[in-house]
């Protein structure tokens, strides 16, 4: 009788691996990978939140800002722009095209700024100087208020051609954006309208109510006190002759009345 050898015997099969049950877990095969249908929706969820945070990035710091009038309500007191000064055209105003990203983004030496007055058409941005006014420039037939022209130089020369940034406040009612706009001169960035009072080219903004002065009134006041001492820019002017721009505006609409 021959006894069995060790080697014929042998183990049962294990039994088949129970296969996933279920819509998410059938699988799809995709090259040279196998995967369920859980693991591609996780993945597609995965991307689709990325496509809206890449969205939302994009439209509310990289999408360039034609006009005043495609700013939306949610983005002031949040958000600023930096753009180009394209214009001058008051002593407190001027025009910039928005760049965003600056430089880092090819502005100035991959993505060119226009220039030319008909390319400039619609596509800026008209920034009101916050906190300050400065003499009448003639408009419409009415004439210019004494200092008009030096403070309008003052400006050109100070921001004409430069890079700015705006933080914008509000919106008044010409489609201008209201914003305290800063510069670099040199080694340091300065507050454009502060500057403009400690010149002495503008004084600080007259108003009952609803004047913006992006949390810079007290330095306003201090610097329009220091110019009015020391006499310089509209203040060389007698106290008799002297008006303020605000009432000079005053007079022209009485008069137009």
């Amino acid at each position: 009788m021959k006894w069995p050898t060790p080697s014929s015997f042998t183990s049962p099969s294990p039994p088949p691996p129970d296969e996933p049950t279920g819509f998410f877990s059938r699988r799809v095969r995709f090259y040279q990978h196998t995967y369920t249908f859980r693991e591609l929706s996780l993945a597609c969820g995965a991307a689709g939140v990325l496509v809206l945070a890449g969205s939302h990035v994009f439209r509310n710091y990289f999408r360039r800002v034609p006009t005043a009038n495609h700013i939306a309500h949610h983005f002031l007191r949040k958000r600023s722009l930096l753009g180009r000064v394209t214009s001058v055209g008051d002593g407190d105003n001027f025009r910039i095209y928005h760049t965003p990203g600056g430089w880092l983004l090819g502005w100035d030496w991959l993505r060119p700024i226009p220039s030319v007055r008909k390319d400039l058409k619609d596509q800026t941005v008209h920034v009101r100087l916050a906190g300050v006014d400065a003499p009448e420039c003639a408009h419409f037939g009415h004439p210019s208020q004494p200092y008009s022209s030096e403070a309008l130089a003052w400006l050109k020369e100070y921001v004409g051609g430069r890079r700015v940034r705006a933080y914008i406040h509000s919106k008044d009612q010409y489609e201008r954006v209201v914003a305290t706009v800063y510069v670099w001169r040199g080694l340091w960035r300065r507050d454009v309208g502060l500057e403009m009072l400690k010149a002495g080219m503008a004084v600080v903004y007259e108003a009952k109510g609803g004047a913006e002065f992006g949390g810079r009134r007290v330095q306003y006041d201090a610097a329009e006190a220091r110019a009015k001492h020391a006499k310089l820019g509209l203040w060389k002017q007698a106290k008799k002759k002297r008006v303020s721009p605000g009432m000079f505006k005053k007079s022209i609409r009485e008069g137009n009345s």
